[in-house]
Formats: C-alpha cells, sequence, structure tokens
C-alpha cells in the first residue's frame, strides 16, 4: 500500500464511494478509499433504499434532486417509481399542501391526489382513514448496494484507489492539522482526512481529538414473502401511522419509526463505541419493538395481517441528534466528516458526495449548509448522555407534525441565563436554542386574545406575543439576550484579522459598534454580526445564539489562512446581556446610572447600572430606542432586576423572542441563516451600505453592486394569511422566489414577508400560504418607520 495521498476517505459505504467519486470528477487523482471489510457492510447493505426528494430544509431538496439526476446515469437498480405521502389527519393534510408549495421552489413536480387517485397508484393499500394525499412522480427507489458499488466504480475510473479489508488504528495530527492515518496494512501520510465512517464515525472523530454527535440507532423492517402481481408501485409513507412500503419484487418492504426505540451501544458507558468485530452484520430480531409498526401497517396494508414474512432486518444507522447530516470540516484543519444519515443516507448519498467535494477542494461549499455543518453543535454535544438523550428523542418524533414554534424536551434545562429563574417565576414560556433556555414570552403577559394568526402560525401562538411587541414600540420592553454568542479577538494582528474578514470597516475608534458582514470568496455571507473595539487589540463580536461555534470556526480559519498572531475565544458564558428598548428606555436607565447616555447610536461605554459595573452597546434589533447591556455573569440577576424595579413605574413589560422576532420583521432586520446566508451577497440582501470597497476584504472581488435580485418585503392583502419561510411567491403566474421568513407585525397590524425578487417596489405579487395564491405587494422596508 502507499505510503501517502493527498486525500484519504475511511468508509466504504455509499457516502465515502459518492466522495471519492465526486473528488476525481474535480480533478483529485491522489484519492484513497479504506474500508475495514468489504465495501457496504456498515449500513449501507441493509438500508431501505427509498429515495424522497422533498425536505423542510431547502438545500437538502436541492441534494437530493442532483442525487436522483446522478442516479438515472448509474447501472444501479434506480427505479423512478414515484412516491406518495398520505394524510391520515386533517393536520397532516395541511402539512402536506404546505409541502407542495415548498415544492414549486424548486421545481419538483409534487402534487396533491385525491384518496381514489392514491388507492389507483397504491392498490394494496385500505383507503379507510385516509383525508388526502401528495404524490411525486420523480421520486423512487435504489438498491443500496448497487449504488455503492457502481459510484466506487466510477471513482476507480477517475483515479482513486480503493483499499478493502484495511482497518484504520488511528489518525495523526500535528500544529491542529490531520497528517496522517494508521492502518493494520500500514501508514498513510496525507493532507486531509474524510471521515465517512457511518455507525463508526464517532469512534474515529476521538482518534482525532474530535467529538461526532452521532448515535446508531436500531432501525428494522420487513421483507413479505410475494403475495400480489402488481408492478410499479410508488413508495407509500403514512406518518401518521408511522408507516413506509416500497415495492420488492411481489412483496413489499415495510418499515417505521417506533415511539419506544432502541439506540444500540455496546455497553452502558459507551454510547458510540461499535464492537470491533461488527463487519456487514446485523442485530437480533426484535418483534416486541416492532409489534407497534406491525400493527400499523395492517391497518393501511391488510394483507399484512396474512402475508408471510422472509426476514426482519434489524441493522444500526447513525443518526444526529437533530435528524440532519454531519458534514464539514471539523477544528482538526483538514478533519473532514460525512456522517450521520439519520436514515436518509441514500437518498442524499449523491448531493452529500457532491457538496462535500467541493468543501475539500475549493475550500467552501456551493450551497448553504448550516443546518448540516458539524460546526452547529456545541460544546454540550461533547457528552454522549446529552447526545444520546435528543437522538432518541429525535428517532421517536421521525414523522411527528413540526409547527412554527415547535420545542424539543429533551436534555433540559441546561445552559441557563442568571435571571432563569426571575422568568420562570414571572410566567416565562421557554424556548431552547443550542441547548439554552431563552424566554418566548410570558403568559403572564397573555391579556387577550389579539391577533391570532391563521393556519399553522396561529397553532402555537400566544396573545402575549402582541402585548410584548406593543409594549416595546409604546413604553419599553426588557429582553434577556444573555443566550447570544459572544466571541473575543484580541492580540497584535487582532485588528488586520477583522478588517480582512469583515466587509465593513470595524477597526475605528474604541468604543466604536460597527455592524457587518463576514464573507467567503464568493461574495457570500459566512457571518452576520456586530464588532465592538474595546481596546486598541481588543474587540468583542456578539451574534446569534445558534451561530457562535460556526462564526468561531470562521474566524480561526481565517487567522490560521493568513497567519494572524490572535486569540479568538469563546466568551458567551462570561457575559449576562439584557436589552432594553423603547420611548421610555432613557429615563428608566436614567434614574439607574449617575453616567451620561447621550453616546451616539454604534457606540458603547462602561458605565454603572445600580450596583453593577455594565458595557452599555447603543444597539437595537427591534427599531427602538435603547441599549444592550452587558455584565459579569455573577451580576446578572442583580443587573435584572435592578432594571425592572426602576421600569416598573413607567410600564416597562419584560418580553421574549417572538416579540423579537415580530419587531424586527417590521423595522427589515436580517437574520442570518434565514434572510442571509452563504448563497447571497450583501448588495442582494439590502445591506450595502456595510460594504467599503476603499478597503481590501474577502470576497470583495466577487461582489457585484448591481445585481439581479433583492431582498423585498412582502405585505399580504390579508393580514390572517401569514407566511412562515419556503413558500413559493408568485409574479406574472410564474414562481419566481420563495419566502426567506415571515410573520404578523402588530404595529403594522399586517401579514409581513420578505424573499428575493427581480422587482421594484409597487409590484404585485402572490404567495402561496397552505395552499392558497394570496395577494401581496412589494413595499420600502421599513414597514414600520
Amino acid at each position: 500500500m502507499s505510503d501517502s495521498a493527498r486525500i484519504v476517505i475511511i468508509g466504504g459505504g455509499v457516502g465515502g464511494a459518492s466522495v471519492a467519486y465526486h473528488l476525481t470528477q474535480l480533478g483529485e487523482r491522489d484519492v484513497v478509499l479504506l474500508e475495514r471489510d468489504e465495501l457496504t457492510s456498515g449500513s449501507t447493505f441493509h438500508s431501505a433504499g427509498l429515495v424522497g426528494q422533498l425536505r423542510a430544509d431547502p438545500t437538502l431538496t436541492r441534494m437530493n434532486q442532483y442525487s436522483v439526476e446522478l442516479y438515472r446515469t448509474l447501472d444501479a437498480g434506480w427505479t423512478e417509481c414515484g412516491g406518495i405521502k398520505l394524510a391520515s389527519t386533517p393536520e397532516r393534510m395541511a402539512e402536506i399542501r404546505r409541502q407542495i408549495g415548498w415544492a414549486r421552489t424548486f421545481g419538483l413536480p409534487l402534487e396533491e391526489i385525491s384518496v381514489a387517485e392514491a388507492v389507483e397508484l397504491f392498490p394494496l393499500m385500505d383507503p379507510e382513514g385516509v383525508v388526502g394525499a401528495a404524490y411525486l412522480p420523480t421520486d423512487g427507489q435504489i438498491d443500496p448496494s448497487q449504488l455503492c458499488y457502481a459510484l466506487a466504480q466510477r471513482a476507480r475510473e477517475g483515479g482513486a484507489v480503493i483499499r478493502t479489508h484495511t482497518r484504520v488504528l488511528g489518525i495523526t495530527t500535528a500544529n491542529g492539522r490531520v497528517t496522517g492515518v494508521r492502518t493494520d496494512q500500514g501508514d498513510i501520510d496525507c493532507e486531509i482526512v474524510v471521515n465517512c465512517g457511518g455507525m463508526f464515525a464517532a469512534e474515529l472523530g476521538r482518534m482525532a481529538g474530535v467529538r461526532i454527535p452521532i448515535v446508531p440507532m436500531s432501525h428494522q423492517y420487513v421483507v413479505t414473502d410475494a403475495f400480489h402481481d402488481r408492478t410499479g408501485l410508488p413508495t407509500l409513507r403514512d406518518p401518521d401511522l408511522l408507516v413506509y412500503y416500497r415495492q420488492e419484487v411481489q412483496g413489499l418492504v415495510m418499515g417505521g419509526y417506533e415511539r419506544t426505540c432502541a439506540p444500540w451501544t455496546a455497553g452502558p458507558n459507551s454510547f458510540d463505541a461499535v464492537p470491533a468485530d461488527f463487519n456487514g452484520r446485523l442485530l437480533s430480531e426484535d418483534w416486541p419493538r416492532f409489534e407497534e409498526i406491525s400493527d400499523n401497517s395492517r391497518i393501511r396494508v391488510p394483507a399484512m395481517a396474512d402475508v408471510g414474512i422472509r426476514k426482519l432486518i434489524n441493522g444500526p444507522e447513525a443518526f444526529t441528534p437533530d435528524n440532519e447530516f454531519c458534514l464539514g470540516e471539523t477544528e482538526v484543519g483538514g478533519f473532514f466528516v460525512a456522517a450521520g444519515f439519520c436514515a436518509h443516507g441514500i437518498a442524499g448519498a449523491g448531493g452529500i458526495g457532491k457538496v462535500m467535494a467541493e468543501w475539500i477542494v475549493e475550500g467552501e461549499p456551493s450551497m448553504d449548509l448550516w443546518h448540516m455543518d458539524i460546526r452547529r453543535f456545541g460544546r454540550q454535544y461533547r457528552s454522549p448522555s446529552y447526545t444520546i438523550k435528543r437522538a432518541v428523542e429525535n428517532y421517536e418524533t421521525y414523522y411527528d407534525i413540526r409547527y412554527p414554534g415547535h420545542e424539543r424536551s429533551a436534555g433540559r434545562p441546561l445552559r441557563l441565563s442568571p435571571a432563569y429563574g426571575w422568568h420562570a417565576a414571572h410566567g416565562a414560556v421557554f424556548g431552547e436554542k443550542s441547548g439554552w433556555e431563552r424566554v418566548n414570552y410570558y403568559d403572564s403577559n397573555a391579556t387577550d386574545e389579539g391577533e391570532r394568526p391563521g393556519g399553522w402560525a396561529g397553532r402555537l401562538w400566544s396573545p402575549a406575543i402582541g402585548v410584548e411587541h406593543r409594549a416595546t414600540r409604546t413604553t419599553a420592553g426588557l429582553f434577556d439576550e444573555s443566550s447570544f454568542a459572544k466571541i473575543e479577538v484580541s492580540g497584535p494582528d487582532a485588528a488586520d484579522l477583522l478588517e480582512w474578514v469583515c466587509d465593513n470597516r470595524v477597526a475605528r475608534e474604541v468604543g466604536a459598534v460597527t455592524y457587518t458582514q463576514a464573507l467567503n470568496r464568493r461574495g457570500g455571507i459566512e457571518c452576520d454580526f456586530t464588532v465592538t473595539r474595546r481596546g486598541e487589540q481588543e474587540f468583542l463580536i456578539v451574534t446569534g445564539t445558534a451561530f457562535g461555534s460556526h462564526d468561531l470556526g470562521w474566524l480561526r480559519k481565517q487567522a490560521a489562512r493568513t497567519g494572524a498572531t490572535a486569540r479568538i475565544a469563546d466568551v458567551t458564558g462570561q457575559y449576562a446581556c439584557f436589552a432594553l428598548w423603547g420611548p421610555r428606555a432613557p429615563e428608566i436607565i436614567g434614574g439607574l446610572t449617575p453616567d451620561p447616555m447621550d453616546f451616539p447610536f454604534m457606540s458603547s461605554r462602561e458605565i454603572t447600572v445600580g450596583d453593577v459595573p455594565v458595557l452599555a452597546l447603543r444597539v437595537t434589533f427591534v427599531g427602538e430606542m435603547g441599549w444592550e447591556l452587558y455584565c459579569s455573569t455573577e451580576y446578572g440577576l442583580g443587573l435584572w432586576q435592578e432594571l425592572w424595579r426602576a421600569g416598573e413605574p413607567y410600564g416597562l413589560v419584560a418580553g421574549g423572542y417572538r416579540a423579537i422576532d415580530s419587531l424586527r420583521l417590521e423595522k427589515g432586520y436580517r437574520v442570518w441563516g434565514a434572510d442571509i446566508g452563504p448563497e447571497t451577497t450583501p448588495y442582494e440582501a439590502g445591506l450595502g451600505f456595510c460594504v467599503k470597497t476603499d478597503k481590501d476584504f474577502l470576497g470583495r472581488d466577487a461582489l457585484d453592486p448591481a445585481p439581479e435580485r433583492r431582498l423585498r418585503c412582502v405585505t399580504l392583502r390579508d393580514p390572517r394569511a401569514v407566511a412562515l419561510g419556503n413558500e413559493p411567491v408568485r409574479l406574472d403566474g410564474q414562481v419566481v422566489a420563495r419566502v426567506t421568513s415571515g410573520g404578523y407585525g402588530y404595529t403594522a397590524k399586517e401579514s409581513i414577508a420578505y424573499a428575493y425578487l427581480p422587482v421594484g417596489p409597487g409590484a404585485q405579487v402572490e404567495i402561496e400560504v397552505e395552499g392558497a395564491w394570496v395577494p401581496g405587494v412589494v413595499v420600502k422596508s421599513p414597514v414600520v418607520p
């Protein structure tokens, strides 16, 4: 075996084979794929083989579409039989109609069909209890093993070398980068390692000192004896009954996601260790656990009650805690991961290989992969027990309807603001983000029904949101933003590094606060945050709660590329942050501090509030006068109580993040990961005012100041029809965009949505909300001055 290669891929399943093939497509020839046994001997050989394209995540949908395009060209048993999704409840039918709208934005021919049409396509089903269905003719099924071997053959043809029966014993690193792989057949020096280990990925990660939060889950399905003479049956899913079916010759494959699952581990204290000899093997049959799925299957396909069962397949599949893939470069330079395929890796394998190859060769993928990026997992996922709690909840609710505002419960509470006890005592309804308990709203503020949105937007809604919104506009609101991620950048090269990373000028006078973006080489927005200069060599970055690990990783990567001498540290837990906003905010804080509060917008000052030393930033995310007040965590509860007592006589209301979102929609403030991201530029997003082209910065040369599309604000004619994201936007009868974010504005008393449109203010558009096209008009932003 060669003792060196540029790229080593570990894992010979569909993921590894796809990455190898796509690397050769991009011109890489020095690629070695290592497999501990035979190809497909991990999870691939026992996968069910369903290929569905539409997902809630737009990027994953596009990846799956690419997979189908690729599979059509392979000799791998691809059958484009179509796919049906049934609704056995009115709520599920509402979800399906929303998904049909999403599909329009991708050009997917998903259509609503009648129950009778579903029976015609899948005659084995009993329509009793079915209220509707959707059919996607380009979905299908494929033989997973054939797919893997076809991709491997193409990889070989492109120059890749595949070594089976080669076990990885270790991964070597130096100076924060991967340097090689140790195997039982010899050592390989390399520049890049790609961990495509499937259920073994966490074990491989530990070899490089990296935590990869996946859990092998026991997933079962049956293969029946032949019992029908139908051909060309589509795949069939009935999520309300937790089951799926596909044709297997003249029988069926049937499986599902039970409510009492079984994470598979090697022992009670090593959640992600897999036995060394577990190659090409299955787990023991667990018929009692499969009983729920089996009983449900007979409801929809009565023949399942009498048909013979050829075999029960029980195989471990790697699940992540949030049911999204685990992709990208880790904190160890050159060590990539493509794992955690969550039972839909066959559908995504083609797209996974494509984006991973781009990431490796070009330094960044062509799509917005934040929802799949390994950096999305915070430090709490270093805990195997926390990881398994989240993964189990995810598996057991796999087919559940996710209403807007749906909150998960496993592993909570974990990360707490110092004012958490106060919030709980005053009626807070908490949400969770990145492990933090955050106030969504206070039930104690719900004085009346208010303007309840229609449809899905009104399902997990509270009138308290409107109360908190209006109070912030008319008197003052107090918000706990302690969860916001905070990053300190300091050292001799801190200023130069941030000037290179940021499109705005951030190395200004001490005390200056700058709103800026960090761009990738294509001019796309990789980060969106504020930078406060606290000293000649010291800067404080504040970014979104869920984006701290992402932005920290991006900054460290740019520092490594430029050779900058700078300390980049996550200091989120060191500081509490409370935002006081509203017309009466100056009066409230004026009675608590001897310091003048007349410093200008987008600047900061060290002050005292009551007995607490505070860093006050004159910024806003709701469009009202006020400050973000930062203090060391041990002072947090005292600061909150000081502000609350001082504000009560002025009508101060404590508010939550649902009100903040409504307030920011009216003012046109963008949210990274929804309105803006790696595939949008500042000029497209209406953030050109941040771009300082008179300095050099990453991505500057890729920017076009006159783009063909821009992020526009749309108000809907029906204020109760609320778009929430991904709904199609139609202009002159043609779908031209999708909604990036939306909601109800309680001051404007209008339904507000944002979308990238090739039109100017005043244009008439339509947005499909839950199956109905609602007229809207493109208006100037902000909606509320």
